[in-house]
């Protein structure tokens, strides 16, 4: 793991342990986000359009063997879907912003359900700078609600009705490879989401990505 994203989630965890401490926590996770999400903005500007759907690594085991693209799109529609239909109970990103369309994903799902080729095939249709303003949108979005987060919401479960909404919504295939997610999020408080979807997660994802780069170079 990239030692400086590593020790930047190292402290916002420990911050966030402890109430006089914890908006100093949200402010490590935001800069965190921001510099990862600069290392995003950066494959934009260097990369050729078909790099987002090449996959070097096809047969590997580990995150480098999605590809850009993909790596992108599940990223955001995992945070999507756990700060507004898990945390916050309201209407996603994706569905709220019409992004579906916009993006020309065939999917509403994370994707875990895909594999090799079927990723390649599932990217090679998506519109790239509109998958570049989902993934603005959601990061902003899910960072007003944490802003708005106390220390007391972070031991708040997920809500049983929540979880319904999200079944009904169909954003998690019931493919095996994706629907273990469901219970995985579900069993967590706010703070355990906070420490995987919106950190520890982009880390893992991300990282694949400049793996992915490095040996397009």
């Amino acid at each position: 793991m990239n030692k400086e994203w590593s020790e930047q989630n190292k402290k916002m965890q420990l911050l966030i342990k402890k109430a006089d401490t914890f908006d100093q926590g949200k402010d490590v996770l935001f800069e965190l986000r921001k510099d990862l999400m600069d290392t995003l903005l950066s494959f934009k500007k260097d990369l050729k359009r078909e790099d987002f759907d090449a996959m070097p690594f096809m047969n590997a085991d580990g995150y480098h063997c999605k590809n850009i693209a993909y790596s992108i799109w599940h990223i955001f529609r995992i945070e999507d879907i756990v700060a507004h239909t898990l945390v916050k109970g309201d209407e996603e990103v994706l569905f709220s912003g019409k992004y579906q369309s916009r993006i020309n994903s065939p999917i509403i799902t994370t994707g875990n359900e895909l594999v090799k080729e079927q990723i390649s095939d599932f990217t090679k249709q998506l519109y790239i700078d509109e998958l570049y303003s989902y993934i603005a949108d959601v990061k902003k979005s899910t960072e007003g609600i944490i802003r708005n987060l106390t220390f007391d919401d972070l031991k708040i479960k997920v809500a049983d009705e929540r979880r319904a909404d999200l079944q009904s919504l169909g954003v998690v295939s019931t493919d095996e490879n994706a629907v273990w997610l469901i219970d995985y999020w579900c069993k967590k408080d706010v703070r355990g989401l906070i420490q995987m979807p919106f950190s520890r997660h982009w880390i893992m994802h991300i990282e694949a990505c400049q793996r992915i780069k490095g040996k397009l170079r």
